[in-house]
């Protein structure tokens, strides 16, 4: 199957950065948690983290897609969003584990750019067998929020560790993914250059889109 190689590693910042991160973005208002709680956390989880390249994430539960993509920069283009993604919120977390707890830990993030021109039904059971699992939507939009950096033209990525689960039960089509708007169509021309939350079809290929995923997730109970 094509690709491209990975890119070299985006570095996080430390907990305690990220932690800050967070407050200054008002995320832990969102989740319903004091700054005080953000910070014992970050402090009491690094050395967990300690050369492990961990990111510190809020479960979806607590701080959905809807209220964060807006957090999100690209110069001073903030992020959004797709009109035909009302139901963002109803992507929840499928063929990915997440501890139970309102703060926990992602390690490893990569970008998957070896995968791109890869579908997500063919990308899924690869990360599988990799012994890596798929990254959730919060999960990839709290890693561009710390490093805006990860979203480059040409190189994007799904989030295909969230599924929105229809009433019938079978899954609905779209996959969730983050990429940069070319401010064409409904996203108007105000917004090219901004931080895009839209979605791709399960069987589909984009050889701009990688698979956004993860070694491992931790709680401090883990």
């Amino acid at each position: 199957m094509p690709g491209t190689a990975s890119a070299a590693p985006v570095l996080l910042p430390s907990l305690d950065a990220q932690a800050e991160r967070l407050i200054e973005e008002g995320v832990h208002e969102i989740a319903g948690l004091s700054a005080t709680e953000i910070r014992a956390f970050a402090a009491a989880a690094g050395p967990l983290a300690e050369d492990a390249g961990a990111l510190l994430a809020v479960h979806p539960d607590r701080a959905p897609a809807s209220a964060l993509a807006p957090l999100l920069r690209r110069g001073t283009k903030p992020g959004f969003v797709v009109a035909d993604m009302a139901d963002v919120d109803r992507f929840a977390p499928h063929a990915a584990e997440l501890p139970d707890a309102p703060l926990y830990l992602v390690t490893g993030p990569d970008r998957g750019d070896d995968l791109a021109n890869w579908s997500p039904e063919e990308a899924l059971p690869e990360l599988a067998g990799r012994g890596r699992t798929p990254l959730v939507l919060t999960e990839g939009i709290h890693w561009v929020l710390q490093r805006p950096e990860v979203l480059e033209r040409n190189h994007c990525f799904m989030t295909i560790g969230s599924r929105l689960v229809k009433p019938n039960g079978a899954l609905d089509a779209r996959t969730p993914a983050l990429w940069i708007s070319n401010g064409t169509g409904r996203d108007g021309r105000e917004r090219r250059d901004a931080p895009k939350v839209g979605w791709c079809w399960w069987g589909n290929r984009h050889t701009w889109l990688g698979f956004a995923s993860a070694t491992a997730r931790s709680g401090l109970g883990a």
